[in-house]
C-alpha cells in the first residue's frame, strides 16, 4: 500500500520540510523511492545508488 504524500514532509519551526529527495529529471513533486541500495524514480527510471 502506498504512503500518503503528507508523510514525505515534517514540520520544523513552522515550515514544511521535505524528507525525500525529488527527481532531478522530473522536477519537484516527483519523489525518489527509497530502496535498500538505491533511490529510484518510478516515473522516468532515474536511479542513484547509495554508498
Amino acid at each position: 500500500m502506498a504512503e500518503k504524500r503528507s508523510s514525505y514532509y515534517t514540520i520544523k519551526e513552522g515550515k514544511a520540510v521535505l524528507q525525500r529527495k525529488s527527481c532531478p529529471r522530473c522536477g519537484t513533486g516527483v519523489f525518489l523511492a527509497d530502496h535498500k541500495d538505491r533511490l529510484t524514480c518510478g516515473k522516468c527510471g532515474y536511479t542513484e545508488f547509495k554508498k
